[in-house]
């Protein structure tokens, strides 16, 4: 009898739970570290024994994380659209939490839910491994549009590093493969690495009280379409300043990237948009990846306590630019 994939998938995280050595389990059988375990078609991420999120990847436009848990417990992202949050906007339904798509990939549109627009689609977990300094999950996905051919792909490898509760760490990689004929990576605003922000974190709005700042000391709206290497959004959650800071690793293409930062709450670093980053020629930002061939993305997502300064964000961006 043939085994499906989804079943093989199924079958594998059970395996990789069910490998947790005991040792590891503190006496009240809490796991000491990062714990990675499916649970209703999700999998769901625990930080010594503290919820922190969860990965959708099925029957979904795109895999995302949601809800993201930041220092001490508090809700980092926005509800809407998969659930409904106080003082939540219903707008971008496509803003879906904590996810990485891209608005121009040979023509077909992946980061939006139009009626025309593509999918990326989970084909397989490569790698899934709880532990007691960081947690692993390493994706396959296929880049399919409308009419259903499958335009490229990319592999995800997803690192959340276990810290003391202050703060959160993720580090996410994405290689983008040029596995069915090459690609261009259009040149537009709409992508790429993306969180959608709580509502109060937000500079605008009713019970908005965030504040934005980049590397290069640039602050609030003026941050939109700049280059930096890395941007931290602070404000009030549960009357607790945080905030989440994105760094652009100094490997990555076109490092130092431009970002796509709204005072709405949507944060996205993006590498491809120059024309509308920079008023240039349309397409003068296009980046092509030639057939059979890959590029790679490396970001590390910085949730902590207090505000810039406090956190020691630049610093914190040298340490993570000095690992690799």
């Amino acid at each position: 009898m043939q085994l499906t994939t989804r079943f093989l998938q199924r079958l594998l995280c059970f395996c990789l739970i069910a490998s947790i050595p005991a040792s590891t389990l503190g006496a009240e059988n809490t796991y000491q570290g990062v714990l990675i375990k499916p649970i209703d078609n999700k999998l769901r991420i625990e930080i010594n024994g503290e919820f922190f999120t969860e990965y959708h990847y099925q029957d979904v436009s795109r895999p995302f994380f949601y809800p993201v848990m930041g220092p001490k417990g508090l809700p980092m992202t926005r509800n809407w659209p998969m659930a409904e949050g106080a003082g939540e906007e219903h707008d971008h339904p496509h803003h879906k939490s904590f996810w990485y798509a891209h608005g121009e990939i040979n023509g077909h549109d992946f980061w939006s839910e139009s009626s025309s627009a593509g999918t990326t689609h989970h084909v397989a977990f490569l790698r899934i491994s709880s532990g007691a300094k960081k947690g692993i999950i390493k994706t396959l996905n296929h880049l399919i549009a409308k009419d259903g051919t499958i335009v490229g792909s990319d592999v995800r490898t997803m690192t959340i590093h276990n810290r003391p509760d202050e703060e959160r760490i993720v580090d996410f990689d994405i290689e983008v493969r040029a596995s069915h004929g090459q690609l261009t990576m259009g040149d537009t605003k709409e992508g790429s690495m993306a969180l959608r922000l709580a509502p109060t974190m937000r500079l605008k709005g009713k019970v908005a009280g965030g504040h934005i700042l980049n590397s290069e000391g640039v602050k609030d709206g003026q941050t939109w379409g700049k280059r930096a290497k890395w941007v931290d959004y602070v404000g009030p959650v549960e009357k607790h300043t945080v905030g989440v800071a994105i760094f652009d690793h100094p490997s990555n293409p076109r490092h130092p990237t431009w970002w796509h930062v709204r005072d709405y709450g949507l944060f996205a670093a993006n590498p491809f948009g120059v024309h509308n980053f920079e008023k240039k020629e349309k397409g003068v930002g296009d980046l092509i990846i030639k057939d059979g061939e890959a590029l790679t993305w490396k970001y590390r997502f910085f949730f902590h306590r207090g505000d810039t300064q406090e956190a020691g964000v630049d610093h914190r961006f040298d340490l993570y630019a000095a690992e690799s």
